[in-house]
């Protein structure tokens, strides 16, 4: 699987970052570069998202693989992981699976043990909406709206919008494949592996994805957990308060491996 990818900074250990459903690497520009200035960064977009290639197969153990076999090529592992919603669960996976690739793991947003459903409202607004016929972004927004209220998530979406060879707007994202597996991506990840490294658990307050709940059965599996909340936050949690979680993020990977 060719993955597209983009990459920040030259010196310090390397980072992965992967995007949620519906996201992209670009997505993570202002992220990754303000990481990069302690930090490699590398963010990838994730098969049928972005640039890179559409597939069939579509759950968290040909996610999981995909990035393994990233790491491999690029010849950057051991590596730290940061994975946003359905990327969390993704980064968790690879910790769960193939410790010996990870350093550190920071999942964003997500309660990989559990059931997440919240995205699709927003998928069947996607698979609803005939872009082909629009003639504008605007039009498009518009058509989205009924479905999606929220003006911050329609942009969002938008940045998926793309002119095709014939000058038709289109999804970017192969949408067939992710309603075909979207109860595998909704579901809780499979794995009853352990990750003993570092491992760091960042929420919104004005979230609902992770919840003080999900804290014990998540410490069963990885019992070096750590779990950091802001307050200020939605699900988008890098986006809405950025300084802070640059902030978390680089004091919890500027810690010995072994640490946690």
């Amino acid at each position: 699987m060719e993955l597209y990818f983009e990459r920040w900074g030259d010196t310090g250990p390397p980072v992965l970052i992967l995007h949620g459903l519906f996201g992209s690497s670009r997505n993570w520009r202002s992220i990754g570069k303000r990481l990069a200035e302690k930090c490699r960064v590398y963010a990838i977009d994730q098969r049928n998202h972005g640039k890179s290639c559409h597939a069939n197969a579509l759950d968290y153990s040909v996610l999981a693989d995909d990035v393994l076999e990233f790491v491999d090529r690029q010849g950057i592992g051991p590596l730290a992981v940061v994975g946003h919603s359905m990327g969390g669960k993704v980064a968790a996976t690879v910790a769960l699976e193939s410790p010996s690739h990870v350093t550190h793991l920071v999942v964003v947003d997500i309660a990989p043990l559990r059931p997440s459903t919240e995205t699709r409202t927003i998928l069947d607004a996607l698979l609803r909406t005939d872009v082909s016929k629009c003639a504008s972004r605007q039009e498009v927004d518009g058509r989205l709206a009924v479905m999606v209220a929220d003006a911050r998530t329609r942009n969002f979406l938008l940045t998926n919008l793309e002119r095709d060879r014939d000058g038709a707007l289109a999804w970017r994202m192969n949408l067939a494949a992710i309603e075909a597996h979207y109860e595998e991506i909704a579901a809780p990840i499979a794995t009853r592996a352990t990750f003993g490294g570092p491992a760091l658990f960042v929420n919104g307050g004005r979230s609902e994805h992770l919840r003080s709940t999900d804290r014990t059965p998540i410490r069963e599996l990885l019992p070096g957990a750590e779990f950091v909340e802001v307050e200020e936050a939605g699900h988008w949690v890098h986006a809405d308060a950025p300084d802070r979680f640059v902030a978390v993020v680089l004091a919890f990977l500027s810690r010995s491996p072994r640490s946690g």
